[in-house]
């Protein structure tokens, strides 16, 4: 086995996107590139469970806006990569600079509309329906000190249908990052993606030739199967 990258996961919520996390990398086994070794909240949260029901460190941040408290916590955990998964919580700017290009975040809708301060959950998916657009989807981006304003990573959408609630839209797009999210880390982790220093994402592998799709999966690949020939690898 390869060294593996050691994360740390914030999370604000439930944490089902750091559970489609876990079992992602379970499923890799030793292809796996990062290794999930904290969990943190910003309050008592059922990601913390999650962590604790595998043995990971759980850890509740206090102050949140505590830069250096936030900082010697990813420290002495031996922190690498940084993953937001429903973190309501504005990261410190030093630890964001500190960990510039190794520090993610999803969002549910197609970045950069529909995001910014105040627009995650079902908010963002009533102002979708709202403005009537005809597509939405799940946005993979890099963090910088502003909300949903750092470089995109990977993108997939989710067509609106007719009668959609936000509810029924959520649960969609929220089947898009389970898919995506993982595989994005993973790839991330492994050094196969990305941040240069004028601010452009490298991603190192090539998609596959069933990837070259204009707007939607064939419908013989699932979502996940798409994401991977997006990527260029087959897990």
């Amino acid at each position: 086995m390869t060294t593996e990258t050691r994360i740390a996961v914030f999370a604000s919520g439930g944490g089902s996107n750091l559970g489609a996390i876990f079992s992602y990398l379970d499923g890799l086994a030793d292809r796996r590139s990062g290794v999930v070794a904290l969990v943190a909240s910003d309050r008592p949260a059922g990601a913390l469970d999650r962590a604790r029901a595998r043995s990971v460190p759980a850890h509740i941040i206090m102050d949140p806006g505590d830069g250096a408290s936030v900082d010697a916590l990813l420290n002495e955990h031996e922190i690498e990569l940084v993953v937001l998964s429903g973190y309501l919580r504005l990261v410190p700017t030093e630890v964001t600079r500190r960990f510039r290009g190794r520090m993610m975040n999803v969002h549910p809708t197609l970045l950069p509309a529909f995001g910014g301060r105040g627009m995650y959950g079902m908010r963002a998916h009533r102002a979708v329906l709202a403005a009537g657009v005809r597509i939405t989807g799940a946005s993979v981006h890099f963090v910088d000190e502003v909300y949903d304003q750092g470089p995109i990573i990977a993108q997939w959408p989710v067509p609106i249908v007719d009668g959609d609630t936000a509810e029924s839209l959520a649960a969609r797009v929220l089947e898009v990052e389970h898919a995506l999210y993982p595989r994005t880390v993973n790839a991330v982790a492994a050094g196969r993606i990305s941040l240069a220093e004028n601010n452009v994402v490298r991603i190192a592998a090539q998609p596959r030739p069933e990837a070259a799709f204009a707007f939607a999966p064939p419908a013989s690949m699932s979502i996940a199967e798409s994401i991977d020939a997006m990527f260029g690898s087959s897990t």
